[in-house]
């Protein structure tokens, strides 16, 4: 009795700690937003010449400016009314007022880092307002935890379609599209999280077939967000992490789909072990045990990829690193501490299916039961799967052989994959009205009016290279010295700032093409590298090369991370080489797939170069889990019966739930697909389409069939490459006895 009451108290303890952390953690998750950083400083490579440039050319303005472009335009040649009225609109615009968080009424001027100039195109059609903002004051968090920019650019729009005077009118640059990303991310997260939950409980529905379940392994997966955000919010607070709207999204879907991954496996294994005993506990802390091993291997793989990503350059991906690693550690720690507490409450949550005693007194992974009894009651639960593994069983080589083919051939499309970057309005997915402000600045003015070519040079040498610059083929006219409003050039340091026109759109291929000769010829003019070229096109070029960067450093740093982690599992060298590949096959497959899609259906225009990137990180790091989870259990079969049958019961066993764990995993990440934008969209289908064919593909065929082709010998230099009594007989004469006894192991009687 004091042992019951004891135990009881320990599950009332768990129980109700876990609903304070909800408690906390759910109020922290609804103020991540005011802790967020979504402007270009949090994206851009770390060290790279156009972030030092940027460094040095703030101290030539008076305050660091974020613009916003006021773009005009008529479909003919304006009338003077047109023009008249949009000139006139420069000298309002500081008197443009606003509602801030807090309900009072502040106005654009009070912002403002410059004058507000009109400048009209050479056809006649246009009129351009730089709107220069004060990037301190825009970009600062109000009492709200919101920052005043959305507001400001709303009510820029909202001003200039009153004075378009017939034509039409849009607010793009920086501010125009740092204000529609804000928009984009904010009040969409609530969204993304609902999506999530309920394709999870959906599935959760079908695969238990059960009321009260599948709740708590929903509700066990939302308390360890909350716990995750919690943990974010405190360290993006005190400044020790960036959070950005995109890292935010991510962290919900790896919370959420880890943790009920996690919950599928125990809660399958705790079904398991329900059929040999009575008491709930005893079944609950078997099961706990077995699981231990693979949860915490799996997690360790996903934390070792995420953590790889601090290696990165870029801000934007080491950032997710411990991001994601906290989600997936959260994930680790509820699911084997408050779920079991609940499932140790009794068998009474699988109404109307509740599990009965078949083998009483048994530990299901003792070895306490006939292997041949043991085979025949999996086959009883597990018809589909059993005939799977007879199939595998009967002919591994030529399963294996001819899985690998078809990935091979899903491969042939990686070429193609297009991830050198895409222009900054291509990263919605429906219109924004920066991308048709952009449109519209591209159709009057020169591609790069707006974002010019920052040089900072020595004084003495500024006539030089001013003229070295201005022939170089895709800069228009000659380069303009930077100088105190209506005074001389503004020295600071002894360096001046030169800014050169692109004649193509900033971010365009052409314009980085012209950067890059830029730079050469600069770089190559023996100025001791006192010159440093920056700007919003140096900027991208810096973070394409860093993604290239970062992807020869950190792909090898994951497979060997996650290499490392396999072999202390399974204690084997031979089996976690095998998984590791047949991971990155089915990786090289997704990626092929997908360039495929994205080219010719859903005719993207291309891919962030961080794209293949954080899909490698989580097909590998999420993929490899379901081969943890087959091989830990094939290992623990083949301590009983011998490698070869351990192989064929353990596909047998965990077919369903790992098959079930993938959908979930899937479906979460193609929640992601809510959001409107591009980068997000294509990590959704990449992730979700890989796991589902590393789940019903490369683990189910691929993995199986290898180890059961190499036998013992994948085990090696395990103890387990040793004889057992099931597998004293040749491999191929015992291979067919066991296929011939009711179809395979674990095939239906």
């Amino acid at each position: 009795m004091r042992t019951r009451f004891g135990i009881g108290a320990v599950l009332v303890l768990v129980i109700g700690l876990w609903v304070a952390v909800a408690g906390i953690g759910g109020q922290k998750i609804g103020q991540l937003s005011s802790v967020q950083t979504n402007d270009a400083a949090s994206y851009l490579p770390t060290g790279a010449e156009s972030v030092r440039a940027a460094e040095v050319a703030a101290q030539f303005d008076s305050g660091n400016a974020l613009p916003a472009f006021v773009v005009f335009s008529a479909p003919q040649v304006a009338s003077p009314e047109q023009l008249r009225n949009w000139s006139e609109f420069a000298a309002r615009v500081p008197s443009v007022g606003f509602t801030g968080d807090s309900g009072a009424t502040a106005v654009v001027g009070d912002y403002l880092a410059g004058p507000v100039i009109p400048v009209g195109s050479e056809d006649g059609r246009a009129t351009l307002l730089v709107v220069n903002l004060d990037l301190a004051k825009v970009t600062a968090m109000t009492e709200a935890g919101e920052s005043v920019l959305p507001a400001i650019v709303d009510a820029l729009r909202g001003a200039a379609a009153t004075a378009d005077a017939g034509g039409s009118s849009h607010v793009a640059g920086p501010a125009g599209l740092a204000a529609d990303l804000v928009e984009a991310f904010t009040g969409i997260d609530g969204l993304l999280l609902l999506v999530a939950l309920g394709v999870v409980l959906v599935i959760l529905l079908l695969v238990y077939r059960a009321l009260v379940l599948p709740l708590m392994v929903l509700s066990s997966s939302v308390c360890c967000l909350a716990l995750a955000g919690w943990l974010v919010y405190l360290l993006a607070d005190a400044g020790s992490i960036t959070l950005s709207g995109q890292s935010q999204g991510i962290l919900f879907i790896l919370v959420i789909g880890a943790a009920t991954d996690y919950g599928l496996l125990l809660t399958a294994r705790y079904r398991e072990e329900l059929t040999g005993t009575e008491d709930a506990v005893t079944a609950i802390r078997r099961a706990w045990r077995a699981c231990l091993a693979p949860i915490a291997a799996s997690a360790g793989t996903v934390i070792a990829g995420l953590l790889c990503l601090l290696l990165s350059d870029l801000n934007s991906n080491s950032s997710l690193g411990p991001i994601g690693a906290i989600g997936i550690g959260a994930a680790f720690v509820g699911s084997l501490t408050l779920l079991p507490a609940m499932l140790a409450t009794g068998r009474w949550m699988f109404w109307p299916r509740r599990p009965r005693v078949e083998v009483a007194g048994t530990d299901i992974g003792a070895g306490g039961e006939d292997a041949d009894a043991r085979a025949e009651r999996e086959a009883r639960h597990h018809r589909v799967w059993g005939a799977v593994a007879a199939m595998v069983g009967r002919h591994p080589r030529r399963v294996w052989v001819v899985t690998a083919i078809a990935l091979l051939a899903m491969c042939a499309g990686l070429p193609t994959f297009k991830a050198s970057g895409t222009k900054q309005t291509d990263v919605f997915l429906g219109g924004a009205d920066s991308v048709a402000g952009q449109a519209a600045l591209e159709e009057h003015y020169p591609g790069g009016t707006g974002s010019p070519v920052v040089v900072i040079v020595p004084e003495r040498a500024a006539d030089r290279v001013g003229a070295a610059i201005a022939d170089v083929p895709g800069i228009t006219g000659r380069p303009v010295v930077h100088g105190e409003p209506g005074g001389p050039a503004k020295v600071v340091d002894g360096n001046v700032q030169l800014r050169a026109t692109l004649a193509a759109a900033s971010d365009s291929a052409e314009a980085k093409s012209t950067v890059r000769q830029v730079r050469e010829v600069v770089h190559g003019m023996d100025l001791d590298g006192t010159v440093l070229v920056g700007g919003t096109t140096a900027e991208q070029v810096d973070t394409a090369d860093t993604s290239d960067r970062d992807l020869r450093v950190i792909i090898p740093s994951i497979l060997l991370s996650v290499l490392l982690i396999l072999m202390a599992l399974l204690r084997s060298i031979v089996a976690p080489l095998v998984l590791v590949a047949a991971t990155v096959l089915s990786f090289g497959s997704a990626l092929g797939v997908s360039a495929l899609v994205f080219n010719h259906l859903f005719d993207f225009p291309g891919a962030d170069p961080a794209v293949p990137l954080f899909a490698f990180v989580f097909l590998v790091a999420l993929g490899v889990d379901y081969s943890i989870f087959l091989m830990s259990r094939a290992r623990e079969e083949a301590l009983r019966v011998g490698p070869t049958r351990g192989i064929a019961t353990a596909l047998v066993s965990t077919g369903g739930v790992i098959t079930s764990a993938g959908v979930v995993l899937a479906a979460t990440f193609a929640a992601l697909g809510v959001l409107p934008i591009l980068f997000l969209a294509q990590i959704a289908f990449i992730v979700a389409f890989g796991v589902l064919l590393d789940t019903l593909v490369v683990r189910t065929l691929l993995v199986p069939g290898i180890a059961e082709d190499l036998g013992r010998r994948v085990w090696w230099p395990s103890g387990l490459g040793a004889p057992t009594p099931p597998d004293r007989r040749p491999r191929s004469s015992s291979r067919r006895a066991d296929a011939g006894r009711s179809g395979g192991v674990g095939a239906p009687p």
